[in-house]
């Protein structure tokens, strides 16, 4: 199978994914609702789309390609309240963060549709255990080689993402440790990670042609890469985010990534370099395990400095193209991130004070849910 062609695209748009947690109003654990959500959800018109995900316990919802803040965040709300109305009569919750903290992958069952029972006969019980719950990113790029070059250099970054969303610390009813949990669920899959370092689309291409003919793989959604290019949207897609507690973290993150697309295209016009992942995967794992307190390591002058630290000078940096592309408030939320802490540290705070996970996932939804 062909790689699609790179299809046209309005530099620096925006698109937003979320997978969301549909939950038992009774006990507040997973609930194979989504064929139900689904339906009602078809009668109520509503922007963007809402879709099946790998279980029954979990839904998509997808945004229209969008191009600032303002109409980001209203169009995420729409979307919000058509799912949430759509629990409400069915007596269903809908919650954002990384995890359910107590569900069991045992008790999961498979969306039925062909791709996922696929996926679920070729990986076997990582399908259920995929019952997790991520944000992903799209950025329009002008072509393929400036969609590569930007995919390549937002790998420096990748560590700001996962601490600034992170919202998984809890799993089958215990603390973790991890600020993201969900991504060591991500990793357990062969094809996850980093991209491969190819700076042309037809290097690109003959990788991808290399791939499909050993039978690995099929098309570009079998690769689970933490940032890959998305051909038929004109885009590349980071996929490294928890699904935040509210839309509008999760529309505040999509902007800082966008702001940090222009940076990186205006400003930082230097080449990527393969030495560039010398310490991906140590920065990788430091935002999965500590967040924004992790250590980050700059993989071209090894200056040490934390997460939080980098992230708040990268703010000032894109400070101007932040405002070019009417983004400030996303940027302010960002800023308030970094004081008040992401999602894990409302979610152990949580714990701490109601001391059961049942009702920090009440809790939850209903952060979720409010208009």
């Amino acid at each position: 199978m062909s790689l699609m062609s790179f299809a046209p695209s309005r530099p620096l748009s925006i698109g937003v994914e979320l997978e969301l947690q549909l939950l038992s109003c009774n006990d507040y654990n997973l609930v194979s609702s989504a064929p139900d959500m689904l339906r009602r959800i078809e009668r109520t018109p509503h922007p963007g789309d809402v879709k099946p995900e790998m279980t029954r316990s979990m839904i998509e919802i997808n945004t229209s390609v969008q191009h600032e803040y303002g109409a980001l965040v209203e169009e995420l709300r729409s979307l919000r309240n058509v799912v949430s109305d759509a629990g409400r009569f069915l007596n269903v919750a809908v919650a954002g963060g990384g995890t359910h903290p107590f569900q069991h992958w045992s008790e999961q069952k498979i969306f039925d549709a062909p791709r996922f029972h696929h996926l679920s006969e070729l990986y076997g019980y990582l399908a259920k255990q995929f019952t997790i719950f991520g944000q992903h990113v799209h950025i329009g790029c002008t072509g393929p080689d400036e969609a590569l070059h930007l995919m390549h250099m937002l790998s420096r970054y990748i560590p700001h993402f996962i601490a600034l969303s992170a919202s998984s610390p809890f799993v089958q009813g215990h603390d973790t440790g991890f600020a993201s949990a969900r991504l060591n669920s991500v990793f357990s899959f062969p094809l996850s990670g980093r991209a491969p370092f190819v700076l042309r689309w037809d290097d690109f291409e003959q990788f991808f042609e290399k791939m499909t003919t050993t039978g690995v793989v099929e098309s570009m959604k079998d690769f689970y890469w933490d940032i890959r290019p998305k051909p038929e949207f004109g885009t590349i897609e980071v996929r490294v985010c928890d699904t935040p507690l509210t839309v509008e973290i999760a529309a505040a993150i999509a902007c800082y990534i966008q702001a940090m697309a222009r940076y990186i295209m205006v400003e930082q016009r230097v080449a990527p370099e393969e030495d560039d992942y010398l310490v991906y995967t140590f920065n990788r794992f430091q935002a999965c395990r500590f967040g924004l307190e992790g250590i980050f390591i700059d993989p071209r002058t090894h200056e040490q400095r934390s997460i939080r630290d980098d992230i708040a000078d990268m703010l000032t940096r894109i400070t101007g193209h932040a405002a070019e592309l009417r983004s400030m408030e996303a940027m302010e939320r960002i800023r308030e991130l970094l004081i008040t802490g992401n999602g894990t540290n409302w979610l152990r705070q949580t714990y701490a004070r109601e001391h059961n996970l049942g009702d920090v996932m009440q809790l939850q939804a209903d952060l979720w849910m409010s208009n």
